[in-house]
């Protein structure tokens, strides 16, 4: 058994509104499956394949006010490409952000909303990620995160050092999905968290209860009857195990 990592799911104060900023900050197509989701998906996407990890908004009153420590980074093919979507996104409406990041060769920004992300400056890792280079999540033991979610899901650990952990689809398609340790505590719930989806035919109980043998543990933010599972990795991420298929 085991999950595959399908979509990121983002609380926003206007899922519209910010569907849309990110809509035209991907190239992606807009849909949504109730009031209150937004859905973002590449156009002619037929979901779920690992060529991308969808973005679902969903509604929430609650503000943001803390760093978020799940975030997307973008990919560019050039230096003059970097400054080209920097300004663009900046046009629909982002702002570029200090977040402590010192000198370094991409830019942060935060979103319409204050969500934080990050535009790479070329690397030729993520050359065929497409729009999205990576999903980062921030983290205290890389080597820990490793090994949960490299069991967890049937993505491939590409690399590990006490700072780093690298995993992809192992069909070598779509983005990375990173894990970086920063000395930062996690102090409320993720509003940004991955979405993980059994493969069509297993049991979700049976797959939860193997999750929470390699360290997940399930939580209760006071999601009522709902089809989905919600779990926390070993360091307290949230993230949901959504229904086989």
């Amino acid at each position: 058994m085991a999950t595959r990592l399908v979509q990121i799911n983002m609380k926003a104060r206007d899922d519209s509104a910010l569907g849309g900023f990110w809509a035209k900050a991907l190239g992606w197509e807009v849909s949504s499956e109730g009031r209150g989701v937004t859905n973002l998906e590449p156009e002619g996407f037929v979901y779920p394949d690992p060529v991308a990890v969808c973005l679902d908004l969903v509604v929430s009153a609650e503000p943001k006010t803390v760093k978020n420590r799940v975030h997307v980074d973008l990919a560019t093919t050039s230096a003059a490409h970097q400054a080209e979507v920097v300004a663009r996104l900046e046009d629909l409406g982002a702002t570029p952000a200090d977040v402590g990041q010192g000198d370094v060769p991409w830019t942060v920004m935060v979103d319409p909303e204050g969500n934080e992300f990050c535009v790479l400056d070329p690397r030729p890792i993520y050359r065929d990620t497409g729009p999205i280079a990576a999903v980062v999540v921030d983290c205290a033991d890389p080597r820990a995160m490793a090994r949960f979610w490299g069991e967890a899901t049937d993505w491939a650990v590409h690399e590990v050092t006490d700072n780093t952990a690298v995993l992809r689809s192992a069909k070598g398609v779509g983005p990375y999905l990173e894990f970086i340790r920063t000395p930062d505590v996690k102090t409320v719930w993720n509003r940004v968290h991955l979405d993980v989806r059994p493969y069509p035919g297993d049991d979700v109980e049976a797959e939860a209860a193997r999750l929470r043998t390699l360290g997940a543990t399930a939580i209760d933010l006071g999601q009522d009857d709902v089809p989905w599972i919600v779990l926390a990795d070993p360091e307290g991420n949230e993230f949901c195990l959504l229904t086989p298929g």
